[in-house]
């Protein structure tokens, strides 16, 4: 098929491609779901039991133990399933652990300044922040390391992604606070570096929302159990009793009710992830799925990535730019391609630059990112000529 330019886009219109993705699932969260899932192949029998039975434990401790043996995580960093996706997994670490010492707060995308909301308006801490505009670090170089620091390392809404962890010292002495939602199977993460993150089972994995991952490193434990907030804390927030951690909850003792369909879900999404070589399998198929959308774009001289450096450009939640475009027309695109069963869930993130999000991380399959890439000249055309 002929690639339109920003010229020929608007004065032509094209028909409508012959093959469309197999699985069109392009959300980034709740993202597609794992090749070959179907909810018949959950364990049935876990449902209805009690989290707190033998077999509730037994199911969540191996939810955590599968977690454990696929992102290689040392045997010093604790792993627990806690309520409120990754943002009550971030505001749990920032509600027990902040207050110890001056913090600085890294933002370049909605969910970045949304740490600092919290940190700022609900805690009445004064971070240093950082920010940059969407589709740009700040220098990660000039960070004050004294201080506790929180990042994102993968910017969902913008499309960025600190590019490793090397400006993270070894020797800081403030802790690392990494929102690596996005982040977390998709990425070789440096444990050494990171002393708090978490993540959900709704990204990478493809599982379902509601549930957050909070994991700790020796640093953050010590945190934990030696300093006391000024603030109250609510009880799902609650990691410590009489001064020692609750370690039950690092064991698959929830501080409150999980969903053990959601834990079944992930079970599944973990093993497969284990049949397919583990994180370097999930890692592998992100990576051919980022390339192939690159492809897409370096054919089309209307498609960018609001994310020019490449070092620095996700390759989970791709945000690109389209030429000439404001709210409107992406509206119009989405809606075309959502419409025609071709893609769904592709316009931007609702506070970034007017642009399209696509989803690259495991659960989706390369061919359908290469099938997308006419049906996206489509949805150009159409919308341009109807505007």
């Amino acid at each position: 098929m002929t690639e339109l330019t920003v010229a020929d886009a608007t004065s032509a219109s094209i028909a409508k491609p012959a093959t469309k993705p197999a699985r069109p699932y392009f959300s980034s969260g709740p993202c597609a779901k794992p090749p070959g899932w179907d909810a018949s192949k959950l364990a049935a029998e876990v449902l209805g039991r009690s989290h707190r039975s033998k077999l509730g434990k037994a199911r969540l401790q191996y939810a955590i133990d599968l977690m454990r043996e696929l992102l290689k995580l040392p045997d010093t960093h604790r792993i627990g399933i806690v309520p409120g996706s990754d943002t009550g997994a971030f505001e749990m670490a920032m509600w027990t652990m902040l207050g110890a010492r001056e913090v600085t707060a890294l933002a370049w995308e909605s969910f970045g300044e949304g740490w600092v909301t919290d940190a700022v308006k609900q805690l009445k801490i004064e971070p240093t922040v950082v920010r940059a505009d969407y589709g740009q670090l700040p220098d990660l170089n000039q960070i004050d390391w004294s201080n506790d620091v929180l990042f994102t390392w993968n910017g969902t809404t913008s499309g960025v992604r600190v590019p490793n962890g090397d400006w993270i010292p070894a020797d800081r002495e403030g802790l690392s606070f990494a929102d690596a939602t996005s982040a977390v199977f998709a990425y070789d993460l440096p444990w050494d570096k990171i002393d708090v993150a978490t993540f959900s089972w709704q990204k990478v994995l493809g599982g379902e929302g509601g549930h957050g991952v909070l994991i700790l490193g020796p640093r953050a434990v010590e945190r934990l159990t030696e300093y006391t907030p000024a603030w109250p804390l609510p009880k799902v927030f609650r990691l410590v009793s009489k001064g020692a951690l609750t370690e039950g909850v690092f064991k698959g003792e929830t501080i409150n009710t999980p969903s053990m369909l959601a834990v079944e879900d992930a079970i599944f999404a973990l093993e497969w992830a284990k049949s397919i070589g583990g994180a370097d399998g999930l890692i592998a198929r992100s990576d051919a799925n980022a390339a192939a959308l690159d492809k897409i774009v370096a054919e089309r001289d209307w498609l960018g990535h609001l994310a020019a450096d490449l070092a620095s450009r996700s390759k989970t939640s791709v945000c690109l730019t389209v030429e000439g475009a404001d709210e409107a027309l992406i509206k119009a695109m989405a809606s075309a391609l959502e419409k025609e069963g071709a893609a769904f869930d592709v316009a931007g993130y609702r506070d970034a630059p007017a642009g399209l999000r696509i989803w690259c991380g495991a659960t989706v399959d390369t061919a359908d990112i290469e099938a997308l890439g006419p049906w996206l000249d489509w949805a150009y055309a159409t919308a341009k000529a109807a505007a």
